[in-house]
């Protein structure tokens, strides 16, 4: 049988302490493990570390914690966080759970933004609730990830009782938890990356199309900057249907034919094609079927 995870609620307040340990101190690792010696109801139990050179640097920025170099010297703990790079967390998780030192109960998760907690499966069959947790954020200053955590997005998947405890961790140090569907972790992650990735590629595209035109170089920020800031404030407070302008939306295929002629053959004109494309789905009824048809004949 698991035991309980002990975190027990009374007047809004958790009970006792929780414990959590963390595994890797690379920079999330460190970013999250100050967090946790900073957040009221827990407390960090042990830090794994790869090189003893670390120790004084990282025990140092945390502030809590005793710092260990094996997984057999890990002491149980409430919550175990794997902040190993992503294409370690199931080589990690099989050594830990060969270690045998994680309690049955115990809440372990990782931290990746695109794989599922299946990774963990070692550590269930050994009795743990097993989660993941990944913060919308970027880590890269650990000491300015601290300062500007509160209120960011941490995504939550797993067990239902890991989920439960890492909503209340999450919401402890600072973050605003959210639940994934059951097998939505990749789509949760490519929707990150086209709307962060994408968004430069689309800029540097539109960029190059203005150096085409002869805008100034110092002139070609400030004029798609301010049209873009604009728009994605228009779709995120409207909804992209309702934020929709330009000739697709208004049938123009006369445009869109010249678009096409100054891009010719290049790889831009790829990318003008496929986002063309899209763009006629968004429109929906905002074009007629003639008009649908047409545009789309000069984006295929």
């Amino acid at each position: 049988m698991r035991r309980r995870f002990r975190a027990e609620w009374g007047g809004g307040r958790l009970m006792a302490d929780l414990s959590v340990s963390v595994i890797g101190m690379g920079r999330l690792g460190r970013s999250l493990a100050r967090l946790v010696s900073l957040a009221d109801g827990y407390c960090v139990r042990d830090l794994l570390l790869r090189r003893e050179s670390e120790s004084s640097a990282v025990r140092g920025f945390v502030g809590d914690g005793r710092v260990v170099f094996r997984l057999e010297e890990l002491v149980a703990a409430d919550l175990y966080l794997l902040a190993v790079p992503d294409a370690a967390i199931a080589d990690c998780a099989r050594a830990l759970a060969a270690a045998d030192v994680v309690p049955a109960g115990s809440v372990v998760f990782h931290a990746s933004g695109v794989s599922e907690s299946t990774l963990l499966r070692p550590l269930a069959e050994k009795g743990a609730w097993i989660g993941s947790l990944h913060p919308a954020f970027s880590f890269a200053d650990p000491a300015r990830a601290v300062e500007g955590f509160a209120g960011t997005l941490c995504a939550v998947e797993g067990d239902e009782r890991a989920c439960q405890g890492l909503e209340r961790f999450a919401a402890r140090i600072g973050g605003r938890p959210f639940r994934l569907a059951a097998g939505g972790k990749a789509a949760y992650h490519a929707s990150l990356s086209v709307a962060s990735n994408y968004l430069v590629a689309l800029t540097a595209m539109a960029g190059q199309l203005a150096g085409q035109a002869g805008v100034p170089a110092d002139l070609a920020g400030p004029l798609l900057g301010g049209l873009m800031r604009q728009t994605l404030e228009n779709a995120l407070a409207l909804g992209p249907y309702q934020a929709l302008t330009g000739p697709i939306v208004r049938g123009d295929a006369d445009t869109v034919a010249q678009h096409l002629m100054v891009l010719g053959d290049s790889g831009l004109a790829e990318a003008y094609r496929a986002m063309g494309r899209r763009t006629v789905a968004l429109a929906g009824d905002r074009v007629s079927d003639a008009q649908r048809e047409k545009l789309l004949a000069l984006l295929s």
